[in-house]
Parts: structure tokens; sequence; C-alpha cells
């Protein structure tokens, strides 16, 4: 779960202050604070890897531009960082970004659970993003899980292959999924 951190007892950080200053991992900025994100085990950086490598293979087919780790300007009090975003190709490019995505996908890590991701996924959407995809390596006793997100909906997939409608964007579990048993 992601801690947050005043940066001083009465003085709240600004956006300017956060974009100039850099952070090891980065972290989200919310109103005025800055928020830490679970980041750095093994599971979650392959996992991730793996999807960014296989959405990235199929970038100049989707006309899509497929990145980790950016900042997106959510609204104008706060920046999220999302472990991956995939934006339309025929968008200008942003220093920050401030369009939606097309998709935003995030990688549970053992700390974080669907239910602390609620308030993270609320400023994506309200930001315009309609679809999230988080992604759940647990092993042993769970089941992988993929969760295909909507504003409105939340649909859970162990199989298959998750689509973004009225794109060609796609990404087959199994094969994501694939690089944990490597």
């Amino acid at each position: 779960m992601a801690t947050t951190y005043p940066v001083a007892a009465t003085n709240l950080l600004s956006v300017e202050e956060y974009l100039n200053t850099t952070y090891r991992p980065d972290v989200d900025y919310v109103d005025g604070l800055i928020e830490e994100r679970n980041v750095g085990e093994f599971d979650h950086a392959d996992l991730q890897t793996e999807i960014l490598t296989l959405l990235r293979g199929r970038q100049q087919e989707w006309s899509v531009r497929v990145v980790g780790e950016a900042r997106v300007r959510v609204s104008p009090t706060r920046i999220r960082i999302p472990d991956i975003c995939v934006l339309d190709a025929a968008r200008e490019r942003e220093r920050i970004i401030t369009h939606p995505p097309l998709l935003w996908i995030e990688v549970l890590s053992p700390r974080d659970t669907l239910k602390s991701m609620r308030k993270r996924a609320q400023d994506f959407f309200d930001m315009g993003v309609l679809h999230l995809w988080i992604f759940d390596p647990q092993t042993g006793n769970q089941t992988r899980t993929a969760h295909a997100c909507t504003p409105t909906t939340i649909t859970a997939h162990t199989t298959g292959t998750l689509r973004v409608p009225n794109t060609r964007i796609e990404l087959s579990l199994e094969e994501a999924f694939a690089t944990l048993d490597a």
C-alpha cells in the first residue's frame, strides 16, 4: 500500500517543485503530498517488463506509443505514474502526459490490493481513461489474474486475451504470465 508523506509539517509541495525534483524511485504527487509507489520486487518488475515488451512490439501496427513509468497529469493537482500506458501515436509527445491514455496498466506488488488501487484508478477514470488493466502476478494458492476495468465495471480474467474495444490493442494472458514460469 502506498505511503503518503507531507513534505513539511505546514508546507505542501507545489507542482513545480515536484516536477523539478528527482525521486528514486519516482513517486506520485497528490494535492501537495508525495505518495510512494510499491515497486522493485522481481515478479512485479518481470511481469511489467514482459507486458511492456509485448505491447511495444506492436506499436507501429496499432499506431500507438507504449511507455513505462511516465508521469501523467491526471488533474491540476495530481500526477500519477502508471506502470505502463498506451498512448495514441497521432497525439503530440508531451514531457508530462496530459491527455488520457488509451490504456493504463498497473501490476500489483505483494503489498498492493485491488482495494488500495481504487483511489488511483478513480484518478485515471476522472482524467478520461476508459480502460485499465490490473495484473496480479501472485503465485502459490492464488491464480494469476488480470482485471479489466472501465469506469463502471471490473472483470477478472485468468485466461484468454484482453482487448481494448474499438482499437487493435490486445494481450494474451498466457503469453504475458509465461515470463513468471521461465
